[in-house]
């Protein structure tokens, strides 16, 4: 069913004047709500159509459309696109964001669930406050914020990407900002950023992983290349890399840091093609087994 917005219901959550006096002026009060919206951003005020959403919530109702290409495009309820999308603005989604094809976008923000069977790339901002899944690749200018993501193909980043979930990329992973994630990472090739690098669980790599700042892993941190940090190197459990295993000049390497130190010829070994240096913690073994 519609929301309906009146006079009294809108002032009730504090809008701005100019805002209001638009929303008046325009005789939008007792329409229903996504029509309020139509109307503000097919007159350019998107920032009214993002405080109404913001604001009223999402709605359950459900749009399917062949393709969409606008210069910006809200929608309250779940968006279902056969097709590919292409909006050069903002393209704001109450709930999911369901696409047959490729996404191009300025800033793309779904209130649930974004999946795509295709690539996306967007320039000021990817947000989704459930999970990201693209079976291609995923390319943004600024940051990335969701419950998890995934992509076939490579993940690049020109900002932060933070995770309240876990990270899996098919190929490579580039990052020019931090990235964060609450659970565990894997990447089908490098793994390559430039700011903090943090993971709450595992950090898995089938080719190397290099960072400009700290590495750090709830749990175990395994490469088929090299792990090179800027700054320090910190495993939970084990550290495994097929090359070698080297911290920026004055850090140190630590493997074993949430486990007992009797437990670490067990659960903190410590394997690359020469002894880091600067190890800290952990038990060393030396090169990793050919098995």
């Amino acid at each position: 069913m519609d929301m309906e917005l009146s006079q009294t219901f809108l002032r009730g959550k504090n809008p701005c004047a100019m805002g209001y006096r638009w929303f008046v002026r325009n005789n939008l009060s007792g329409g229903d709500y996504q029509a309020a919206m139509d109307t503000q951003v097919a007159a350019g005020r998107v920032d009214d159509a993002r405080w109404l959403l913001e604001n009223f919530g999402s709605t359950n109702t459900v749009l399917e459309v062949e393709h969409l290409e606008a210069d910006n495009f809200v929608y309250a309820g779940t968006l279902i696109v056969r097709g590919d999308v292409r909006v050069s603005g903002q393209l704001l989604v109450g709930r999911s964001l369901q696409v047959g094809g490729g996404i191009r976008a300025g800033k793309l923000e779904a209130g649930e669930d974004l999946q795509c069977e295709g690539a996306i790339f967007c320039d000021e901002l990817l947000q989704a406050g459930g999970h990201i899944k693209a079976a291609w690749s995923v390319e943004v200018q600024g940051k990335i914020r969701a419950a998890d993501l995934r992509a076939g193909w490579e993940l690049r980043c020109g900002d932060d990407v933070t995770l309240k979930g876990g990270l899996h990329v098919g190929q490579e992973i580039e990052v020019q900002g931090r990235l964060t994630c609450t659970k565990g990472l894997r990447a089908g090739g490098r793994v390559a950023v430039q700011g903090l690098l943090e993971a709450g669980d595992g950090i898995a790599s089938n080719d190397s992983i290099d960072c400009g700042n700290h590495i750090q892993a709830g749990w175990g941190i395994k490469a088929l290349g090299d792990i090179r940090a800027a700054c320090s190197i910190r495993a939970g459990e084990t550290l495994q890399a097929d090359g070698e295993i080297a911290a920026g000049s004055g850090y140190g390497v630590f493997a074993g840091m949430n486990v007992q130190m009797q437990a670490w010829p067990d659960c903190a070994w410590v394997r690359a093609l020469k002894k880091p240096q600067g190890l800290i913690s952990g038990f060393w073994e030396g090169q990793p087994s050919l098995a």
